[in-house]
């Protein structure tokens, strides 16, 4: 056999080797990547953690708890502009590509190439199957193998699932920052409001955020939310699901946010709550409980709460009171920076008309005073000037809390003693009232159920 011919027979073995190998390769890789892929048939019946939610007998909602908050809303019952809105900003081709969009993927890489290079916002490749896929299926860990199978889920979801079981998942499971996963219990969060009553440019905002919600928190950074939630409202317009004249009056429209999120709005039952929650657990499962979006009627009756919590509060400060003045909780220099020392100051927070405050002049029970919240003078009321004074005398720098009252401040101070309260109808056993403590934020410790005293002991 001539050489050429020997290197040409030697070549071709070599080649089909090679060939061979990488068949290999890929086998043993593919069955490496399918034997821990979770089954996409799973998701037809999957519903995400939702928050357990506490009403009071007439219906009003003191509390919930859970792991992720979350309120739990069909397809059917998620406005139109909401859906329009996430579309717009995630995926506008979702109901015509089938998982994976390459026409979208190769335009997002050749826009990154110009985004890039102006210092531009880059844009993902990633549909909203494949959102679902990374979110509800797999790790959030950056790999080629996770890139791999998140596009084979996708594939798979979209032969199990309508395009619509698939938006329902994603709008409910995303996390959309303020403690909030899906969008439902985002409106309630950022709006306080449900998602029937969101404006376009609120609904564009929600929409703003999966990309990375701590980048658009509308109080951290107000500028660069607005900027995305105009950028969303354009691209709705671009889609053709507002006109230009919508677009312009949404993108006046000012980015007004809650201050923080808001759970009930009914706050004078943080002990019966806490007891129902420990009840609820012992009967369920703390899993069961943080995740199941149960619904816990109780017998508990607001009014007459309101009205327990404020009666055991003046109670025990006025037991307090009579006990004398026990001096200032802290001191100061009126050094800069002095407010915010003071501020930080424990004050109970179901007294918001409390505010931290330092003496500063003492004349006799003259005493002048200068609030942290905003720097405010003024004069505490004689009385409780002498009330002070005739126990532990005031002094300059004194950090004390005060409470405005006619055009002067009252002295006020957390009591040392505490003490519980509960109603109950003698008829039913019903407990229409519970309060188990002076403040739940100070001491979650409920002396009605957990101090195990007998009723009236001291």
């Amino acid at each position: 056999m001539k050489i050429a011919e020997r290197w040409f027979v030697l070549a071709g073995v070599g080649l089909l080797g090679a060939i061979t190998l990488a068949g290999l390769i890929v086998t043993v890789y593919a069955a490496w990547l399918f034997h821990d892929l979770p089954d996409a048939s799973e998701l037809a019946d999957y519903r995400p953690a939702t928050a357990t939610r506490v009403y009071a007998g007439d219906g009003t909602l003191i509390g919930e708890f859970s792991d992720e908050r979350r309120i739990y809303v069909p397809y059917e019952q998620i406005p139109l502009p909401v859906i329009q809105a996430f579309l717009s900003a995630e995926d506008s081709r979702f109901f015509e590509h089938g998982g994976i969009d390459v026409s979208g993927l190769g335009r997002a890489m050749f826009k990154n190439v110009f985004n890039a290079a102006t210092g531009r916002r880059l844009e993902g490749g990633s549909t909203i199957t494949q959102q679902v896929a990374k979110n509800v299926l797999l790790t959030n860990e950056s790999s080629l193998n996770r890139k791999v199978k998140e596009a084979i889920l996708a594939n798979r979801l979209e032969a199990t699932l309508s395009k619509q079981q698939i938006l329902e998942l994603y709008l409910n499971e995303i996390f959309l920052g303020y403690r909030s996963y899906g969008v439902a219990a985002a409106a309630f969060n950022y709006f306080g409001k449900p998602l029937d009553q969101l404006t376009p440019a609120e609904a564009a905002f929600l929409a703003a955020l999966p990309k990375g919600p701590n980048n658009y928190h509308p109080k951290r950074h107000p500028g660069a939310a607005k900027g995305r939630r105009d950028w969303v409202l354009g691209e709705m317009g671009e889609n053709g699901f507002l006109t230009p004249e919508q677009v312009a009056a949404a993108r006046a429209a000012p980015l007004t946010t809650q201050d923080a999120p808001r759970r009930a709005q009914y706050a004078d039952a943080d002990f019966f709550v806490e007891e129902a929650r420990r009840q609820a657990i012992r009967q369920f499962g703390a899993e069961e409980v943080n995740r199941g979006g149960y619904y816990l009627r109780t017998t508990l009756d607001p009014t007459l709460q309101s009205a327990a919590r404020d009666a055991l509060m003046k109670g025990l400060e006025n037991y307090d009171r009579r006990h004398g003045w026990r001096g200032a909780w802290g001191t100061t220099d009126f050094a800069d920076g002095w407010q915010a020392e003071a501020l930080r100051g424990t004050r109970p927070p179901e007294r918001r008309s409390w505010e931290a405050a330092a003496v500063e002049n003492v004349a006799g029970n003259s005493v002048r005073i200068r609030s942290a919240k905003d720097d405010r003078t003024g004069y505490l009321l004689t009385g409780d000037a002498a009330w002070a004074n005739a126990n532990r005398p005031l002094k300059r720098g004194d950090l004390i809390f005060v409470e405005p009252s006619n055009g002067q401040y009252a002295l006020k101070q957390v009591p040392r003693v505490n003490g519980a309260l509960v109603a109950i109808e003698p008829q039913s056993g019903r407990v229409l009232a519970m309060v188990g403590g002076y403040s739940y934020a100070l001491s979650s410790f409920n002396r009605a159920t957990q101090a195990e005293r007998q009723p009236g002991s001291a």
